[in-house]
């Protein structure tokens, strides 16, 4: 009895000792549950943001080395929050595939230019056949309240923010025949982007323009579907044409510009802090660009002359002007004339 009585008492001892324990255990001071909670939230990094650039031009266009620049810029200014993957060469599809990538939420930024009329009226004057004669008009033009104008409406219609710009060379037709005035283009099968003022200008002008993209062009000229193209000197380097075709024939048709633009949504999901940083590393891109561009324009035209091509330097600009423009300015609306009345007296 008196064992069994000793086994109760201890039992209950050890249980009553057990209780104590576990109640100072269960019970932590409240400094260091604070502490240690701040500690974790200071722990957790901020969100990486990735966005993707798809655009047409190759690794070795100025735009592509710019687009790396701006890259570079934006990890540096965020401390590698927001990082910028590029994709040229069209690798995540055609201008028009990334804008509606970039509205569907699968790229977030592009280059692009006239080919925003579909959406926005007032960005087909961004390349007007003979709209723009001088780089000091063209200025006066995206720096003014007319490029005002044109970026409100290109974000307002597209959901696509302009960052920087491009300023572009004059587009030059590039052909295995030399041309001189417009009978010399009668019934030409020339690439044209899918701009329809560059269609209507071409047709009223007698050749037959076809819209094909750009990574199909080089292809396209090889095999004999098209036997011209127009573009800047610096895409016709890039792009090789001078291994497909004889002849620039310098009809400088077109000077303009192209922006660099972001997803509407995109942009505005970022913090103010965040939304400073890519404006300034985009106006800093743009800077760098157009130094790059003005050092290197000579050396485009250079290229194709070294390449074999002949170029064609005494093209009868004022006849193509004046078969091209009423075709131009029948197409145009109301408000598209009167920006294009506006824009040529920007470079009086």
């Amino acid at each position: 009895m008196k064992k069994i009585l000793m086994f109760v008492l201890m039992t209950a001892l050890t249980a009553l000792a057990f209780v104590g324990c576990a109640g100072k255990t269960e019970a932590p001071a409240e400094n260091s549950v604070k502490d240690d909670a701040t500690a974790t939230v200071a722990e957790v990094p901020a969100e990486k943001i990735v966005w993707k650039f798809g655009h047409l031009a190759n690794e070795d266009h100025l735009w592509n080395k710019t687009a790396i620049k701006f890259a570079e810029l934006v990890s540096e200014k965020t401390n590698g929050q927001i990082e910028v993957k590029i994709y040229p060469n069209e690798q995540l599809g055609s201008e028009m595939d990334n804008i509606t990538g970039i509205q569907t939420g699968t790229v977030d930024l592009t280059i692009t230019g006239e080919s925003l009329q579909n959406w926005a009226p007032k960005a087909a004057l961004l390349a007007i056949p003979y709209a723009i004669t001088s780089s000091e008009q063209m200025d006066a033009v995206i720096n003014g309240d007319l490029g005002a104008e044109i970026e409100a409406q290109i974000t307002e219609n597209v959901g696509l923010i302009p960052l920087y710009y491009h300023k572009r060379a004059p587009r030059n037709l590039t052909a295995n025949i030399p041309v001189r005035t417009p009978e010399d283009v009668a019934g030409l099968k020339m690439r044209v982007p899918n701009v329809p003022i560059f269609i209507d200008a071409w047709s009223a002008a007698g050749a037959n323009p076809q819209v094909m993209a750009f990574s199909e062009v080089f292809t396209g000229l090889q095999q004999g579907v098209i036997g011209a193209q127009e573009n800047p000197y610096d895409l016709i380097v890039s792009a090789s044409f001078y291994e497909v075709q004889d002849y620039v024939n310098e009809t400088e048709h077109v000077s303009s510009w192209v922006y660099v633009v972001v997803g509407e949504k995109q942009f505005n999901a970022l913090t103010p802090e965040l939304q400073e940083a890519v404006m300034a590393s985009a106006s800093e891109a743009q800077a760098w660009g157009q130094a790059e561009f003005e050092a290197s324009a000579a050396e485009y035209k250079q290229k194709c002359i070294d390449e074999g091509m002949t170029i064609i330097d005494d093209v009868d600009k004022a006849a193509f002007q004046e078969v091209m423009m009423p075709a131009i300015k029948k197409s145009l609306s109301d408000e598209q004339i009167d920006l294009l009345n506006r824009i040529i007296e920007a470079g009086k």
